[in-house]
């Protein structure tokens, strides 16, 4: 059975998965964070470097930096990860379509949109070894076109697609996100068996509890999500869904994150001075 490690990130509500082959100590990482202050512009690996700190603790391989999709809410690791261990980087192939959109937000002509920049571009059904285990890769878009989840041993972390059951399901109102395949989505993770577990992405502590958590169950989603339970209908569901998105604000650090993102992790290059920037582009947000 694969063993795993969590680590929350309090300033992004984001969870780190160290997921490892107890028999030939192969390890992945999946949804890292790079530690990014707003109001400084400061860059940290701190989380990133807590990671891999365990995985030498255990004696692990880091074999896969994976991302379940370019997160709107927080920088990701996974290219510093990469380039500290060797390991290699996938993502969902359908990561074009968001760098198609987001791209030309913040005038990065010299970017290909076409998935380059990651290691390995993923499909539904495809699988990565994990030593003597296997990553399955479903395609799970709606909250982005590129959205994936990865099976591993019983286990499925959906990135943003699901929450705990008592805060729900993931936004579907970026570029490319639909909340009519959003709900086909989630019914096609609920049809694992039932006690799979599933690993979310993100905790956001609901009135109904005091304690951030991060583990559910297909059985458990199925009898209590507040959105997506048994029963409710594709119809309702994207009638909840539509009507929520519009109250929501953009996420605080949806502009350096997705610009970061879109390269895998990687800062834009230097400007002429040497220095890097991250840009804000004004009046563009909505028409991306």
């Amino acid at each position: 059975m694969a063993n795993l490690k969590a680590f929350f990130d309090v300033a992004t509500n984001t969870v780190t998965y160290l997921v490892w082959d107890p028999a030939t100590r192969a390890a992945a990482i999946i949804d890292p964070v790079l530690d990014f202050e707003p109001n400084t512009g400061r860059l940290s690996t701190a989380s990133a470097d807590a990671v891999t700190d365990a995985a030498v603790e255990e004696g692990l391989r880091i074999d896969w930096i994976l991302d379940t999709h370019a997160h709107a809410d927080h920088l990701s690791g996974a290219d510093y990860l990469r380039r500290k261990t060797g390991a290699k980087l996938g993502i969902g192939a359908h990561i074009t379509q968001v760098q198609k959109a987001f791209l030309p937000l913040f005038g990065a002509s010299a970017d290909s949109p076409d998935g380059h920049v990651f290691d390995v571009l993923l499909n539904d059904g495809d699988t990565l070894p994990l030593g003597d285990l296997e990553i399955g890769v479903l395609h799970t878009p709606g909250h982005t076109p590129a959205c994936v989840t990865y099976l591993i041993d019983g286990m499925a972390f959906v990135g943003d697609t699901l929450f705990m059951p008592d805060y729900g399901t993931a936004r579907a109102d970026f570029p490319g996100g639909d909340a009519a395949t959003l709900y086909r989505s989630i019914r096609k993770i609920l049809t694992l068996p039932p006690e799979t577990r599933i690993f979310v992405g993100h905790d956001y502590l609901p009135q109904s509890r005091d304690t951030f958590s991060w583990e559910t169950t297909v059985a458990e989603e199925r009898a209590r999500n507040v959105h997506v339970r048994d029963g409710v209908s594709e119809d309702d569901f994207v009638e909840m869904r539509e009507a929520r998105d519009k109250t929501l604000a953009a996420p605080r650090l949806i502009l350096p994150s997705l610009q970061v993102n879109i390269r895998a992790g990687a800062l834009p290059p230097a400007e002429a001075d040497g220095q890097v920037y991250l840009k804000v582009p004004v009046n563009r947000l909505g028409a991306a």
